[in-house]
């Protein structure tokens, strides 16, 4: 079968699209994965859980393939980008998850079948990626506050589903439990300082960050951090922030403090482990924690315009949503 792909690619190898196999259950899902197949001359290889997906994962590789899809929400778009950074396998994403920032920044529709032709007809850009410890990221990772809530969603979307609104339940049942921030040491572009706050917030998706209204975007496009501390001691200042945000109302200085590097290193007093969150992912990893963009350059489908942009500029630029 003849394949209009993006390129130039580095192979001859299959197209291959990654996806969980619960998708199969959403037709929805199910028929923009086929669409998908369908117009990149493309296979299907699909997973179960976060095992099966790193099996999904070696799976392709041994296969050698010259464009993989990651076809799920952003974490299964970090997980596939941190596979093939620094290879010659050219890499895409088809939004199925709930917010899909990485997808959205990058200009795709939230539709996934025109996000799948849009990729046919996309190019080919390299771009380095955000890592913590050595585990890549692709829109932003954490300390404090933020992970907790992710422990409490794990229990929410197992009893009532993934759903935006179930998302929204869980940063409330865990701000009940809030007792009182953590202190911390940064250590950014070489100097340092110390900080009390309820979250660290690493980010490197500058759609994230318009999207609710918040500062830091220019460090982003400058291709380094912006890291925001948000500045909350009680329960109820937590809330007042989490309220802001939602009008797109908080306030750099008031809400939350912000900060841009090109690398840090985090440390949090008492703590030689700490609870991480990178793009809607968690695990427990040892302090300290030190940030950087990646040596190696991941070979990135973009839409048309996006990637002439970012061939023009030197650079990858990110698409901002017009309100």
């Amino acid at each position: 079968m003849s394949r209009d792909l993006p390129g130039p690619l580095a192979s001859d190898g299959p197209v291959i699209i990654i996806t969980n196999r619960k998708s199969g259950r959403n037709s929805r899902d199910r028929q923009a994965v086929e669409t998908a197949a369908q117009v990149l001359g493309g296979e299907i290889v699909s997973f179960q859980g976060g095992k099966g997906l790193l099996e999904a994962i070696r799976e392709v590789k041994a296969r050698n393939p010259s464009l993989v899809i990651a076809a799920g929400g952003d974490g299964t778009a970090m997980a596939v980008a941190d596979a093939f950074l620094g290879s010659a396998v050219a890499y895409g994403v088809l939004p199925l998850g709930t917010f899909n920032y990485f997808a959205r920044g990058l200009g795709l529709s939230e539709d996934p079948g025109e996000a799948a032709r849009q990729l046919a007809g996309g190019r080919v850009v390299e771009r380095r990626v955000a890592q913590v410890n050595g585990q890549v990221f692709l829109n932003n990772a954490s300390v404090g506050i933020y992970p907790s809530i992710l422990k409490v969603r794990e229990t929410v979307y197992r009893r009532w589903g993934r759903r935006r609104i179930m998302a929204h339940w869980s940063v409330v049942k865990t701000f009940l439990r809030f007792r009182k921030p953590m202190r911390v040491r940064i250590t950014m572009d070489g100097d340092g300082g110390r900080y009390r706050t309820a979250l660290v917030f690493v980010a490197r998706s500058a759609f994230q960050l318009e999207r609710f209204g918040l500062e830091g975007v220019q460090a982003i496009r400058e291709g380094g951090f912006a890291v925001l501390l948000v500045n909350a001691r009680t329960r109820m200042e937590l809330f007042s922030r989490v309220f802001k945000l939602a009008l797109g109302t908080v306030q750099e200085g008031v809400d939350y403090d912000l900060f841009a590097a090109e690398d840090l290193l985090l440390e949090v007093d008492g703590k030689s482990r700490v609870l991480l969150a990178y793009d809607g992912e968690k695990r427990r990893v040892a302090a300290p924690l030190r940030f950087g963009m990646s040596e190696g350059s991941l070979r990135l489908v973009m839409p048309c315009a996006l990637a002439d942009a970012a061939a023009e500029n030197g650079r990858v630029v990110e698409k901002t949503e017009e309100e």
